[in-house]
């Protein structure tokens, strides 16, 4: 036994990265449950394109516990990986019910976007890009991604609601919902004061128990056989996929995962203190899960995998090693079998009305929002040509519910600061705002 430990604990590095395994446990549990919920969302958002429901739920587990484990076993990483929020979205009512394309011709798009940063990756073009980001942008990045996991937090709790006036508004607090959002967060937060280990997992299951009697957590059983994978493994229509048509669709797919992927890794690593000098060790390395699951995601049946940022969940809980994504990828894999458990967790309470809050995850995720804006003080707020792009990066992720489309704003500010205060820029600088103008000429709307 101690044998077996001294050999995780030299795989992983544990020791080296001041953390133990029963810490990378919590941490990967903490992060799975505060994720949990792509295992249901993503198979709704994509079935809205003709996909089988169970398929897609089969598939989107097969994904993450694939990325997870390249994170975790080849580039030691507590960052876990899924299919995406957002480019799903885009997926079904862009691509295939706004422009009338074959959800497996979507897929064979997704399929090529796979390849396309599979090479990019080999090529170490990810990495240059990465290391290239200014301090102040990775700042800004870490920081805004806080503030978009707060909001995120924020709406699956109630506390904010749209508003058709003013957008959103303040939701009410007399709603059950709301209420048991505001003592989870108190509850989280005072552990946390008081130091007690595993602080954001004791309240996740104290909330899960105390929403039992409530009504706000739904018991579905323990275990259920996983859904069959028939209807959408190997249909990717790859062939159909390269038509000139849909070469716009392919390089949006890429474009999204570049900088989502990118943005996350920084802001996850700055929390977790893993950056050295401004840089990350072992950067291709860590850019190559998500392109390699969402290659093998097209082929199982879902759409772009991406690096998630309830990865910071996991950190927040003492998680620094790829043993934190590992014991992800086998919860991921535990979910075809324990999804009635997951879904109790993760599912969410749906009101009457048809809105569906998620009152057990919401404190976990504006607790972690509030560790990552302590990022705010590492910006030289003196300097306006590195303060300004840095405030738009920050203040674009929540409000434009992007990290790429709140990255945009920083990068394409950031050159055009530093030349008209006549200061000299990285040439790859510039050509990271073109590329980003460029993406928003070629969407479509």
């Amino acid at each position: 036994m101690q044998s077996l430990k001294h050999q995780v604990d030299r795989f992983f590095l544990l020791s080296q990265n001041g953390t133990d395994i029963p810490t990378e446990i919590r941490a990967g549990l903490a992060t799975f449950l505060t994720a949990s919920y792509i295992i249901f969302v993503q198979p709704a958002v994509l079935s809205e394109s003709g996909m089988d429901f169970g398929a897609v739920m089969t598939a989107t587990c097969l994904s993450a516990a694939l990325g997870c484990l390249i994170m975790g076993l080849w580039a030691n990483y507590p960052i876990a990986l899924a299919p995406g929020m957002g480019i799903n979205f885009y997926f079904t009512y862009t691509v295939v019910i706004g422009q009338g394309i074959p959800w497996e011709k979507a897929l064979g798009a997704v399929f090529c976007s796979g390849i396309i940063l599979i090479v990019l990756t080999v090529m170490r073009v990810r990495e240059y890009m990465l290391n290239l980001i200014p301090d102040s942008l990775k700042s800004g990045i870490a920081a805004g991604i806080g503030l978009f996991i707060t909001f995120i937090g924020f709406v699956q709790g109630g506390l904010v609601v749209e508003n058709p006036g003013t957008l959103v508004k303040l939701g009410s607090l007399k709603s059950l919902p709301v209420l048991f959002t505001l003592s989870g967060l108190v509850l989280i937060a005072v552990l946390l004061q008081r130091k007690v280990k595993g602080a954001i997992l004791i309240g996740m299951l104290m909330l899960t128990l105390s929403g039992l009697p409530l009504g706000l957590v739904s018991y579905h059983g323990l275990v259920s056989l996983p859904p069959a994978m028939g209807p959408t493994f190997m249909k990717m229509d790859v062939m159909g996929a390269l038509d000139l048509g849909l070469v716009t669709v392919i390089l949006v797919f890429v474009f999204v995962d570049l900088f989502d992927t990118a943005g996350t890794l920084v802001g996850v690593s700055q929390q977790a203190g893993l950056l050295k000098q401004g840089k990350l060790p072992r950067a291709t390395r860590a850019f190559m899960p998500d392109a390699v699951a969402t290659t093998a995601g097209a082929t199982l049946g879902t759409s772009t995998v991406v690096c998630y940022i309830e990865s910071s969940t996991g950190v927040a809980e003492g998680g620094r090693t790829g043993l934190t994504a590992v014991v992800v990828a086998v919860l991921f894999l535990l979910a075809l079998f324990l999804s009635p458990v997951a879904q109790m967790i993760g599912g969410g309470y749906t009101l009457e009305t048809g809105r569906t809050f998620y009152p057990i995850t919401a404190p976990v995720l504006i607790i972690v929002g509030c560790l990552m804006a302590s990022n705010l003080t590492r910006i030289d707020w003196a300097k306006w040509d590195e303060a300004l792009p840095a405030f738009l990066t920050v203040v674009g992720m929540p409000l434009t519910y992007s990290i790429a489309d709140g990255m945009a704003l920083g990068f394409i500010t950031y050159p055009f600061m530093k030349i008209l205060s006549g200061k000299a820029v990285h040439p790859v600088m510039i050509l990271i705002a073109v590329l980003f103008l460029t993406r928003y000429v070629m969407l479509p709307g």
